[in-house]
């Protein structure tokens, strides 16, 4: 088997670098590396998470997501999720920042409630609030 400490960065795929590292800033990430060779824009938020934004999308591609937007459901990443600790604060800073939700809120079987926006290249973010019974089981299983 394969140890795996923790995932180490998600890349997204996006049209314009400049456009996407203000979008992305808005959400408390920090640019820490920047290289045109390799096509990247490193991001890091300081919950340890990292983006890479990789600049190769088509500029057309504006009005939907293969992976999301079509009947046809190809294989692939759909959407990068991240915690908050307040989805109803998350609603009202989405709000306030002009970003509309696409769905949600919404409460899965497991109990998280989730919401769901795109980025400028309508890549799919999710903010999920975890139920207060799952602090509690994670802290039974240290």
């Amino acid at each position: 088997m394969i140890s795996i400490n923790r995932l180490d960065h998600i890349g997204v795929r996006v049209s314009d670098f400049k456009y996407a590292e203000t979008f992305y800033r808005q959400f408390g990430f920090r640019v820490t590396r920047r290289d045109p060779e390799e096509g990247v824009v490193v991001l890091r938020h300081h919950s340890g998470l990292e983006l890479n934004l990789l600049d190769s999308a088509s500029r057309q591609q504006q009005t939907e997501n293969i992976l999301m937007d079509i009947d046809i459901k190809w294989p692939g990443y759909t959407h990068i999720a991240l915690q908050v600790l307040d989805i109803a604060k998350a609603v009202n800073h989405l709000t306030k920042m002009g970003i509309a939700i696409t769905e949600g809120p919404v409460t899965f079987g497991d109990g998280k409630t989730s919401i769901f926006f795109r980025d400028p290249d309508r890549n799919v973010i999710e903010l999920t609030q975890l139920p207060p019974a799952y602090h509690t089981a994670q802290e039974v299983n240290r």
